[in-house]
């Protein structure tokens, strides 16, 4: 198999990266891409990137070099003479070589200069900021007045969580004049070639046998001489060098285009629903929608596409452009007199107090225009009360009644496992307000906030502060008012309240304003009826596509696979 026959299949496997929290991650990882990128290094330090030449002069010869240039070193004094190397055993070589490749401890071929190095303290190095590079584990950290080297050398990291998981280059050739702090290790070769390939070797194999340490892994000077290095013909590694740069080169114009194109279609997905959700009539609504719905299987082929796609039918759903109107529907104002009325009983029973009236919703305030029979109201409106957790720090205990944390709601239910538990006398002692029951909303108010998860369970639980409790009436249309809280609007009026820096969190004063679109409670069942087929039939989408991506990324290990054990030389 030649490496460049299947190009469409390494731009095609691209990941989902995978996050916590409201909403979901737009960012693609373009896998077939690095992983072309991994094979790419692998077939060449096994020596399959290239073709051999019997021409060249064998491994051999190169090393002879080496070892004289360390002995003229020692002799010169400017370097000590070192404890000889164990000799590579079968078991620790990976791989069979070419003819004319030589096996060799990392320590054996190269010259160590770590004894060089300087660190120095981010706070000292403010006061010497300057034109020249200052290395650090990973590659350049800050600039610095001074320098302690001046001639091209490899750096490896030493020590780092990038160590296991490689998100950046291990090995890198600094140049120039330049500071390297104790994080890297600094490696002097036979020539500038020579750590060019030693540095693509590097990055081209597992490190993880070479590491010690967890919490902080490190791959001290021993650890790394050890390392065996597969060594080509001299002249072949100027070729390997070459090709690998040719196709690396060809790998990122392929991740700028890939990029590019993703970037482009995510942009027109937005800008098409945009223009639906904001439509001036339902002529130009009708246009827009014929557009996407001629292009549907285009437009939507990533799960963002799809996201963007669910908080478009959210958005439709609270302005009422989702459903037909019926005139023969009672009106709002019905809904919400019934609300008021049942609010009354639960004053007279002592379990909310009376609340002070709210002021008007002013046009400022109205996000978008309202059908008829609709009406705008604040949350606290079509609530018994919005509370939160109790602010006092609960008593602990093995078991009781479940205390939530947000860490328990971040997947939008009421998740009781794994949960801390309190005393059933402290949970018994909480107001009305502060004991959630089934149908009442929760909604996250710090952090992670504005999510809103329904009660679904039977069970008795409390939850911390930084949870609000939307406790329900009778008549308090749960169901709508879960999908309004999940619209961009009800979102971005959270944000637009939300205090703090480091932790946003949304004030409940503020959150008991927040202008509800009311609709009509048969719109209501029609509205939620709607919007649970369409985020059932977007659901199956988001699976189709996930399913098909990771055939494809299947398809990128396997083709990988098969390169190792049959590929031609490039």
């Amino acid at each position: 198999m030649h490496l460049l026959d299947h190009l469409d299949t390494w731009t095609a496997a691209i990941e989902t990266r995978s996050t916590a929290g409201r909403g979901s991650s737009n960012k693609l990882n373009l896998y077939g891409i690095k992983k072309l990128r991994e094979l790419i290094l692998e077939l060449a330090v096994r020596g399959q990137l290239v073709a051999q030449d019997p021409q060249d002069e064998p491994a051999s010869v190169l090393l002879k070099k080496i070892a004289a240039e360390k002995a003229r070193l020692i002799k010169d004094g400017k370097l000590k003479k070192q404890a000889p190397l164990p000799p590579i055993t079968d078991d620790e070589k990976p791989f069979e070589l070419p003819e004319g490749w030589e096996w060799v401890r990392f320590g054996d071929v190269t010259v160590n200069r770590d004894g060089e190095r300087k660190p120095v303290s981010s706070s000292d190095r403010q006061n010497m900021q300057g034109e020249y590079d200052y290395y650090g584990a990973s590659g350049v950290i800050d600039q610095v007045n001074g320098y302690l080297f001046d001639k091209p050398l490899l750096l490896i990291g030493e020590d780092g969580a990038n160590l296991i998981n490689r998100s950046t280059p291990i090995a890198f050739i600094a140049t120039g004049k330049y500071w390297v702090n104790n994080h890297a290790h600094v490696i002097d070769g036979v020539s500038l070639d020579f750590l060019r390939y030693l540095e693509l070797f590097i990055n081209a194999i597992s490190l993880e046998s070479y590491i010690t340490g967890t919490a902080q892994p490190k791959m001290n000077q021993a650890k790394m001489n050890s390392i065996p290095i597969a060594i080509p013909p001299e002249t072949e590694q100027h070729r390997i060098v070459a090709k690998v740069n040719e196709l690396m080169s060809l790998c990122d114009a392929l991740e700028s285009e890939q990029a590019s194109n993703i970037n482009a279609h995510q942009v027109l997905v937005e800008n098409l629903l945009s223009a639906l959700a904001n439509a001036a009539d339902q002529g130009n609504f009708q246009q827009t929608w014929a557009r996407i719905a001629a292009h549907f299987d285009t437009l939507f082929t990533t799960e963002h596409s799809i996201d963007q796609l669910k908080q478009t039918i959210l958005q439709l759903a609270v302005m009422g452009k989702l459903v037909a109107q019926n005139p023969q529907d009672e009106p709002a104002s019905v809904l919400l007199k019934k609300i008021v009325t049942e609010k009354a009983r639960l004053v007279k029973a002592g379990k909310i107090k009376k609340q002070e009236p709210l002021p008007p919703i002013n046009d400022d305030e109205k996000p978008f225009e309202l059908p008829e029979g609709w009406e705008w109201t604040r949350l606290v409106g079509v609530l018994a009360l919005v509370t939160d957790g109790d602010h006092q720090a609960p008593p602990k205990s093995d078991s009781g009644i479940p205390f939530l944390v947000i860490g328990n709601l971040n997947s939008g239910k009421v998740l009781l496992d794994g949960c801390r538990f309190v005393p059933i006398n402290y949970y018994k002692k909480l107001d009305w307000g502060r004991q959630p029951q089934k149908y009442d909303l929760l909604y996250t108010v710090t952090g992670s906030y504005g999510i809103p998860i329904t009660v679904d369970v039977d069970d008795a639980f409390c939850v911390q502060r930084h949870v609000a409790i939307l406790k329900a009436t009778e008549s308090t249309p749960i169901n709508y008012l879960f999908y309004l809280l999940r619209a961009e609007y009800a979102f971005d009026y959270a944000t637009s309240i939300a205090t703090g820096i480091a932790q946003k969190t949304v004030p409940l004063t503020g959150l008991r304003k927040m202008p509800i679109a009311v609709p009509p409670l048969e719109e209501q069942h029609r509205i939620v009826a709607k919007v649970d087929e369409l985020m059932t039939l977007c659901d199956q989408i988001k699976v189709r596509i996930r399913t098909a991506q990771t055939t494809q990324l299947h398809l990128a290990d396997a083709l990988a696979e098969q390169a190792i054990v049959g590929t031609n030389p490039v």
